[in-house]
């Protein structure tokens, strides 16, 4: 447990700095495309420092908001309150986290801050609602598992800062769409140059770090499934909720690529054939359903 806690504090500072760069020179090349000069890289690095700043410090308050959470109280979410008050004692978290309600009728759940100190867990209302006692024990001590794992912090910073490139590479696009960089003949070839290594680098850091970002999460789930059961003693429960969450058909209406992966079960609900399995693919925010239940019965 410790060893994990401590590669994920060592991992998220390396992945953080690699998007403090791909950040830089990505605003590098607009600023250079809008022509302001040795102005560029100064715009540039504090741009993607103050993002990495703001993705840190204020990444909980970004997806709650895009989630459309609010806080739960005792006398509309008792059931939760009170489970995730039996499970303290239990997960070893000297901070409860502040727990949140989305009205949406999927169930699923996540947990996002960027330590155990300023964790949140939100749930949805369909979770409350489908599932039993046992059953959101169980999903409520898989997300306990992603706060002591120190999983939400990179997962939560992932996620906005992917955000980040996208939207900032669809700004670069649309500048050579509307003709914003210098077609000048006479300018320096060696500068054209690296204005197409600039370009190539902006097609590909999206995909880049969407893959990074799936990575991590389907690597993190079987973690956070095992130590749940460190902390329920009843892998019942947690195989239970799995396989509620993963038939029911119900669409999230928040859900957003950028914040798929810190779901239990993927908000996307995809359409297959009946009977045949379904499986993890390089594009998978999450491992299969059978497969993590199958690890799950395995410990039993």
């Amino acid at each position: 447990m410790f060893e994990n806690v401590k590669k994920n504090k060592i991992e998220s500072g390396f992945i953080i700095a690699i998007f403090i760069i791909m950040i830089t020179i990505i605003v590098y090349y607009i600023c250079h495309a809008l022509k302001f000069g040795t102005l560029s890289i100064v715009i540039a690095l504090i741009f993607s420092i103050a993002t990495a700043w703001g993705s840190y410090y204020y990444s909980d308050k970004i997806v709650l908001s895009l989630n459309k959470a609010r806080p739960a109280t005792k006398e509309e979410d008792l059931k939760i309150v009170n489970i995730l008050d039996a499970l303290m004692v239990t997960s070893g978290l000297s901070t409860k986290p502040r727990l949140y309600v989305v009205d949406d009728p999927q169930p699923n759940a996540f947990a996002t801050g960027r330590n155990p100190e300023k964790a949140v867990i939100c749930v949805t209302t369909g979770l409350l609602e489908k599932l039993d006692y046992y059953e959101l024990e169980g999903v409520i001590a898989h997300e306990l598992s992603h706060i002591k794992n120190y999983d939400i912090r990179l997962s939560c910073v992932v996620s906005v800062m992917v955000g980040f490139i996208v939207m900032l590479s669809d700004m670069f696009s649309r500048i050579l769409f509307w003709g914003g960089l210098d077609n000048d003949r006479d300018s320096n070839k060696g500068n054209a140059i690296l204005m197409v290594i600039g370009l190539i680098f902006l097609i590909l850091s999206p995909i880049f770090g969407s893959l990074m970002q799936l990575a991590l999460s389907r690597k993190r789930e079987f973690l956070a499934d095992s130590t749940a059961i460190e902390f329920t003693r009843n892998p019942d429960g947690l195989i239970s909720a799995l396989q509620k969450l993963e038939a029911d058909s119900n669409q999230l209406a928040t859900a957003n690529s950028a914040t798929a992966n810190m779901y239990i079960v993927n908000p996307f609900k995809k359409n297959t054939k009946e009977g045949k399995k379904k499986s993890s693919s390089l594009w998978s925010t999450h491992p299969s359903t059978e497969d993590r239940i199958e690890a799950l019965r395995n410990l039993k």
